[in-house]
């Protein structure tokens, strides 16, 4: 039960030595205890200058991501490296310059108590929210016995208390562009801390424009960026003044930092306790994310419209997202499941093959191929390309093949529950998605409104029991990443001996102290199509008037977006 090893297939790199990762370290050690005591208006003026700085090179960064995914930079397909890049970096600046004017406890729009904890709604914050992003919502539920606290750092000084510098080591991810520079983000401006961001060697080529884009914060002296593989990695983890370690990732190089680097090593150490470092570590690591399709009246109409939902949740990014759909869960009994796989079949096969530009997936795909013969690849297969493979009739037990290994490439796995009914299907799947889908990280939820509103009281108990950190209604996972607002990281409380999809969380750009999950709902049919659809005709325009928006949101601004919105 894990997520892939990546470090076993990592390209070469052009590493920076390690004696001038030592000298960064060094450098960013002496200005550590100097950030703790930056004035919240000089961190909004760096924020301020980040963004700037981020739409001034976001075309030339999102051209190089296209170069090196075999994706038509002046193509449709160009607009997830706009939204999974600097629109979502813009996004994030700004959030964080606006919950600093706030003093670090920026407002929610209605506090309430559900289930034995506090739920923050926080999404649309805004007019210009609610008329671009119609019927959506999103909320950040808190810990069972924690107070809805913000920004504890800002209170603190505030109060004249002020925490010891410290240098995190933040190992980026290789999928998505956003990941290594939100990570820091969330380092710096949330917890305080300097900030080492080591790239990894698949994406290695964005960190000229990581580096421009946080000039600010390079001059200032609290960030800096290195290349390289697991040598430079480990050199890092184990320098002395490295204080904490953040890191995007899979859960064995998780293991292989905390508890050695053989499985013969990690069981040992697992057992005695003894860790190889004992650093704070924080990470978001994999999951195989289900989508729990609640049976209900859904028309022809409806069938099509989330067939090309959970589509684009497959196919965006190649699949290599650790919220890609992995699991269709469907009811045995429900009248329409065939129709409705076959639906998704369609559209997995019509969509545009994509080039394997993650290392391994060819050896993770022959995976799946080999444990389940009636796998059905959608398209033709070569050396750069894994086909969108539909994998029916998954037996769904604990412990299967598909519903514990993450397959980080374009497989989608379907199981049914054989459940009695709607409301127990809702039962059904929070107790399979809980104890038989391994990580924590993710799960969709597609339901039909009447069906939510015949069984309000069941599917809000759900909302409350499934253990994830982030649940998506109606739509793909990557918008609770996209929106920022929300907390992203994993349902708490894995313990290091079994990490799963790691601990700790990043973006919540409200700054909650204790986030147990985040809830993003959507529309049952969301009209025009969304931005996230494989098949929607502009997004790559789309993506582009999105980054200045962001930058400066304004109703003035957005009949500069609506036709590219429209059009898709």
């Amino acid at each position: 039960m894990t997520s892939p090893n990546f470090a076993t297939v990592a390209p070469r790199t052009s590493s920076t030595t390690l004696e001038r990762c030592d000298a960064l370290v060094e450098a960013l050690a002496e200005h550590k205890d100097r950030w703790v005591r930056t004035t919240t208006e000089r961190r909004i003026q760096l924020l301020e200058a980040c963004i700037a700085r981020t739409v001034a090179v976001s075309e030339d960064w999102v051209r190089k991501a296209c170069q090196a995914k075999g994706v038509d930079f002046h193509g449709p397909r160009a607009g997830e490296e706009w939204l999974g890049g600097p629109m979502v970096v813009v996004r994030n600046l700004r959030m964080l310059a606006e919950a600093l004017r706030e003093g670090g406890e920026p407002r929610v729009n209605e506090m309430t108590e559900k289930h034995g904890r506090w739920v923050a709604d926080i999404f649309p914050a805004s007019l210009l929210e609610k008329l671009m992003y119609r019927g959506f919502s999103a909320q950040v539920w808190i810990q069972p016995g924690h107070e809805p606290t913000q920004g504890r750092i800002y209170r603190e000084k505030a109060a004249g208390r002020l925490g010891a510098g410290k240098v995190a080591l933040v190992l980026g991810a290789g999928n998505v562009s956003s990941i290594g520079p939100m990570d820091a983000l969330y380092k710096l401006f949330v917890e305080d801390e300097v900030v080492l961001l080591k790239t990894n060697p698949v994406n290695e080529y964005l960190q000229p424009y990581w580096e421009e884009a946080f000039r600010p914060l390079i001059d200032e002296g609290v960030y800096a960026i290195v290349r390289g593989g697991a040598a430079v990695g480990a050199h890092l983890v184990q320098h002395p003044k490295v204080d904490t370690i953040h890191m995007t990732g899979s859960d064995r190089t998780f293991d292989a930092i905390v508890w050695g680097s053989t499985p013969e090593e990690q069981a040992r150490r697992k057992a005695s306790g003894e860790r190889v470092t004992d650093k704070p570590i924080s990470a978001e690591l994999g999951a195989v994310t289900p989508v729990l399709v609640v049976p209900g009246p859904w028309t022809d109409e409806d069938l099509d419209f989330q067939a090309r939902n959970v589509t684009a949740m497959v196919a965006n990014n190649a699949s290599f997202n650790c919220n890609a759909a992995k699991v269709l869960v469907t009811s045995a009994r429900w009248p329409l499941r065939e129709r409705f796989v076959a639906r998704v079949a369609h559209h997995l096969a019509d969509a545009a093959p994509r080039h394997a530009y993650y290392p391994g997936a060819q050896e993770r795909y022959d995976a799946f191929l080999a444990a389940y013969p009636q796998a059905e690849p959608l398209g033709p297969r070569s050396t750069g390309v894994v086909p969108w493979t539909l994998i029916r009739d998954v037996p769904p037990r604990a412990g299967e093949h598909a519903l514990t290994n993450e397959a980080f490439c374009g497989v989608l796995a379907e199981t049914k529950l054989d459940s009695a009914d709607p409301g127990a299907f809702i039962d059904d799947m929070v107790r399979f998605a809980n104890d038989s889908v391994w990580g924590t990280l993710s799960c969709v939820i597609l339901i039909h409104p009447a069906t939510r509103a015949a069984y309000a009281e069941k599917f809000e108990r759900a909302l409350a029991e499934l253990r994830y950190g982030g649940i998506a209604v109606n739509c793909f996972a990557g918008v609770i990443y996209a929106l920022v607002g929300p907390s992203w990281g994993a349902y708490p409380g894995h313990p290091d001996e079994d990490i799963r999809s790691g601990r700790g969380v990043v973006h919540n750009a409200f700054l909650f102290d204790h986030p147990e999950k985040s809830v993003v709902e959507a529309p049952f049919h969301i009209d025009p199509t969304p931005a996230w659809f494989v098949d929607h005709k502009t997004a790559h325009d789309l993506g582009r008037a999105l980054v200045p928006l962001e930058a400066n949101p304004s109703l003035v601004r957005l009949p500069m977006v609506l036709p590219h919105a429209l059009r898709g």
